[in-house]
C-alpha cells in the first residue's frame, strides 16, 4: 500500500507582534557586510619558514616553560648572533693593532 505524503505548510509570521522596545535589525542598522580573510600584511620584518631540527631535550626544555616556545628559542639565537657579531668586531680590532 502506497502511503500519502502530505508537507506541513510553512508557519507565517504574520502571527508575531512586533516589540517597540526591541524592533528587529534592519539592514541600516546592520550597515554593510564586512569580510575579514587571514591575517592581513605583516607589519614586523618577515619572518622565513624554515625547517630545523633539534634535540628532544632543548625543545622540551622550552616547551616546558609555556606557550611562545619559538619565539624564545629566537631570542636566544638573536642573542648568540649579536654576541657572536660583537666579539667579532672585537676580534678585528685586536688583528689592526
Amino acid at each position: 500500500m502506497k502511503r500519502a505524503i502530505t508537507l506541513k505548510l510553512p508557519k507565517t509570521i504574520s502571527n508575531k507582534r512586533v516589540d517597540s522596545d526591541n524592533p528587529p535589525w534592519s539592514e541600516e542598522m546592520l550597515g554593510p557586510p564586512t569580510l575579514k580573510r587571514g591575517r592581513g600584511p605583516q607589519k614586523a620584518p618577515t619572518k622565513v619558514l624554515t625547517a630545523i631540527r633539534l634535540d628532544a631535550d632543548v625543545i622540551a626544555f622550552f616547551r616546558a616553560h609555556g606557550p611562545g616556545y619559538q619565539t624564545r628559542i629566537n631570542e636566544v639565537l638573536r642573542k648568540s648572533v649579536a654576541k657572536d657579531l660583537t666579539a667579532g668586531s672585537r676580534r678585528r680590532a685586536k688583528r689592526a693593532a
